[in-house]
């Protein structure tokens, strides 16, 4: 009989592609805020509801759940809904499972690789380094700490927290709004272009989840980056060049940015490498680790 795996963020990108790659191994649940079918929970975070059954036999959760940190200004009701998607969710999890006194196997969960901070060093990060002290890093710090609890309360027998540089995919995320302007002609750098913006490739993202669920010595806090590094403008000249398209544009001033989107600006224009050495080290073998080779593979229909 299959294991049971429940997964949060259920509309996303990476809910979608990793639910058909463990699929063959698992029994795949959804908890989402619409039910449309039979192997979908729903839940309410704002009113602390969830569908009764949805942990019945659950063994891993998988926990994607999170408002887009780049789709709106920052505005204070948008900061607590940051923070509340992420944390508030986790706790109402938390909560439920204590209450039907249930343990999990595993609780995976989502973390941001912007936990060092948002800044521009020549430092490469690794999972031992302290948080920074920014907003982003605020929001990673109690996004882990929501995670641990789970362990900490003996609800789960270990804790895995994949801290996840920018998502490279076809259809949404970064890379599809860098490839717009780029395609119209009209695409450039943002700011200086010398920030280091560390990236991963969707099919890298998913395949760490599984490995992280398949591989019970994993635990703790992973950089989920791929190995080699890029800085912002060399990523949109790749773009540009994969696309077979010219880059004239002058580069995005920063005071621009800061005009359009305020305090998020600042997660547009600062950037450091993070180290993926932990998780490698644990056995992990990235399919893409090299950007060009990534982008071509994500964009070679999409000229």
């Amino acid at each position: 009989m299959k294991e049971i795996v429940l997964i949060t963020g259920a509309s996303g990108a990476i809910a979608k592609m990793l639910s058909k790659r463990i699929e063959k191994d698992y029994t795949v649940r959804f908890l989402t805020r619409k039910k449309e079918s039979e192997n979908e929970f729903e839940w309410d975070i704002e009113n602390n509801i969830i569908e009764e059954n949805a942990f019945e036999n659950v063994s891993h959760i998988i926990h994607l759940a999170g408002a887009n940190i780049s789709e709106k200004r920052w505005t204070e009701d948008r900061k607590k809904e940051l923070i509340s998607s992420r944390v508030d969710s986790a706790k109402l999890i938390l909560n439920a499972l204590k209450k039907k006194n249930l343990k999990l196997k595993s609780f995976i969960s989502a973390s941001g690789i912007n936990f060092y901070g948002t800044k521009t060093t020549d430092k490469i990060f690794t999972e031992n380094d302290d948080p920074g002290n920014d907003f982003l890093s605020e929001v990673v710090v109690v996004w882990e700490k929501a995670a641990d609890e789970f362990k900490e309360q003996n609800v789960a027998e270990r804790v895995v927290k994949l801290r996840t540089a920018v998502v490279l995919s076809k259809n949404e995320g970064a890379l599809a709004k860098m490839m717009t302007p780029v395609k119209l002609g009209i695409g450039s750098p943002l700011g200086s272009g010398k920030q280091y913006m560390p990236w991963i490739h969707i099919d890298d993202i998913c395949a760490m989840y599984e490995f992280a669920l398949k591989n019970p010595e994993i635990e703790g806090s992973y950089n989920a980056s791929a190995p080699q590094h890029t800085t912002n403008e060399n990523l949109t000249k790749l773009i540009a060049k994969v696309l077979n398209k010219p880059l004239w544009m002058p580069n995005v001033p920063s005071f621009i940015l800061k005009l359009i989107f305020g305090e998020l600006a600042d997660a547009l224009l600062e950037g450091s490498r993070a180290s993926s050495e932990k998780i490698k080290k644990a056995g992990f073998e990235f399919q893409f680790p090299d950007l060009k080779v990534a982008l071509e593979d994500l964009l070679k229909n999409k000229s």
